[in-house]
């Protein structure tokens, strides 16, 4: 494991706990120990938004490690490097800023930032994919 993917996989680790305080949070909320008046869609973001956080974070953890048998530009290294972190933050950000608001039935205008978070998650899972088969022994 390179200097670069211990780097950026630990300093995901360390924010799995904010993730957890979220999913108590969450917990919290739909059981009713918590009083807030949303609606049944915002709720179902809420959700959205705190299951996507947890799967993208693995994924970030796991391309780290795939990362390192790939030749990429140092640029392109970088990229791929933050841009799956980056798009865990962007996706789940995603569903919850597009659900803020009060009585909320549909997304608002941040739903942009689910779709940003959707392409880059899109551009960094096939550049990656695509650069692993191509290295393999022999291609």
């Amino acid at each position: 494991m390179s200097d670069k993917a211990k780097l950026i996989a630990g300093i995901i680790l360390i924010t799995i706990p904010t993730i957890q305080y979220g999913g108590y949070f969450l917990l919290r909320l739909l059981s009713g120990k918590i009083k807030l008046p949303l609606t049944d869609f915002q709720k179902s973001m809420f959700r959205a938004g705190h299951a996507h956080a947890g799967v993208l974070v693995i994924l970030a953890i796991i391309a780290q490690l795939l990362i390192d048998h790939v030749s990429a530009s140092p640029f392109m290294e970088e990229f791929l490097r933050l841009g799956f972190p980056g798009a865990a933050i962007l996706v789940s950000g995603g569903f919850f800023a597009s659900a803020s608001g009060k009585e909320r039935t549909r997304p608002n205008s941040l739903i942009w930032i689910l779709c940003a978070g959707v392409i880059l998650l899109a551009f960094v899972s096939i550049y990656l994919g695509v650069s692993l088969v191509v290295s393999r022994n022999g291609y």
